[in-house]
């Protein structure tokens, strides 16, 4: 299995389960059955609402005592609405407790966006915090601290475009040591990547399979499915593999980690073989051109200009706006 290293020596399975959606007796049984088949990263998160059965089943494996915590890569994030000041180490408080932890070995900025405390997901402007009621520096600061106080090992954030990751590295006493993201072959995001690799800032993709089992109320219209790009499953058939372990194979050859959602016991195993998979060059070449800036999660249901939240990944910024260019540029030559 290939692994991410962060800059003390410490590493992370660049394969690992992720949970979003999955909850009750299939998240707990997903766990057990990725722990047993070789997973040793787990990805969740306070929004998903599943903590607590992820430590019931992280608890059990463990009772076993054939897999021990420290063999185990756990991530969990801070929800939106834990931003302001005093609130992000009791957030982290509870997330272990659910859990049955007495670290986290990674913990995660979920989103650029501030809600009042409480506030699962806004209806109204009112259940905002503006950038400058909470700035992501002030909550940074508390996410340093409890790095320091060893409650997490590793700290970093998620859904950060390469503007507010440089802007909070330069404000920073502890860089940021991950960001994830939303990455596939229709959303590449070279310039995100290479700006992480710069700043020695690792990067774990989101959504990697294309997150089809999403509510239809997230997904646009004629959505794409990244398991039938033709290009994808003529890969697959030279390989004798799927089109989801090309898909997931792809990120281990860029350098960064997968966190591939499933609760199907065939399917887990099945994304975790795809760790063996060479891809070639000319493979790598072919999916390159497959980019089209395509976002599964369009972050457009946290925009709220009256409180200062819109264009949430900063599309429109000359970086990003330059990336585009750039990308069509390329396209026209081939």
């Amino acid at each position: 299995m290939k692994t991410l290293k962060f800059t003390n020596g410490d590493t992370m399975h660049a394969i690992g389960l992720g949970t979003w959606k999955s909850t009750g007796a299939d998240v707990k049984k997903a766990v057990k059955d990725a722990l047993h088949a070789g997973y040793r990263h787990i990805d969740t998160a306070a929004a998903y609402g599943n903590e607590e059965v992820i430590g019931e089943a992280l608890s059990e494996i463990f009772a076993e005592g054939k897999i021990f915590r420290e063999d185990v890569f756990i991530t969990s994030k801070l929800w939106n609405d834990s931003h302001a000041e005093g609130q992000v180490i009791p957030a982290l408080q509870d997330s272990l407790k659910k859990l049955q932890l007495d670290y986290l070995d990674l913990y995660l900025i979920h989103w650029p966006v501030a809600f009042r405390n409480g506030v699962d997901f806004p209806k109204k402007p009112e259940d905002y915090l503006t950038p400058e009621e909470a700035p992501i520096i002030e909550t940074w600061k508390q996410m340093e601290k409890a790095k320091k106080d060893g409650l997490a090992k590793h700290i970093g954030v998620s859904n950060f475009s390469d503007v507010k990751l440089k802007e909070l590295i330069e404000k920073a006493s502890v860089k940021p040591e991950m960001n994830q993201v939303e990455l596939h072959p229709l959303l590449q995001q070279d310039d995100l990547l290479a700006y992480c690799k710069s700043e020695n800032v690792l990067v774990t993709a989101y959504s990697p399979l294309g997150s089809g089992d999403r509510s239809d109320s997230m997904k646009g219209e004629n959505e794409p499915n990244l398991l039938e790009i033709d290009t994808i499953k003529d890969i697959a058939r030279k390989h004798n593999a799927s089109a989801g372990q090309i898909l997931i194979s792809w990120h281990n050859h860029r350098g960064n980690a997968a966190i591939p959602k499933s609760t199907s016991k065939e399917h887990i195993k099945e994304n975790f073989k795809a760790a063996s998979i060479e891809l070639d060059e000319a493979d790598m070449k072919a999916i390159a051109k497959l980019d089209e800036h395509y976002r599964f999660i369009t972050g457009k249901f946290f925009e709220e200009p009256s409180k200062g939240y819109k264009d949430i990944y900063d599309e429109n910024s000359p970086i990003v706006e330059g990336v585009k260019k750039g990308i069509q540029k390329v396209k026209n030559l081939l």
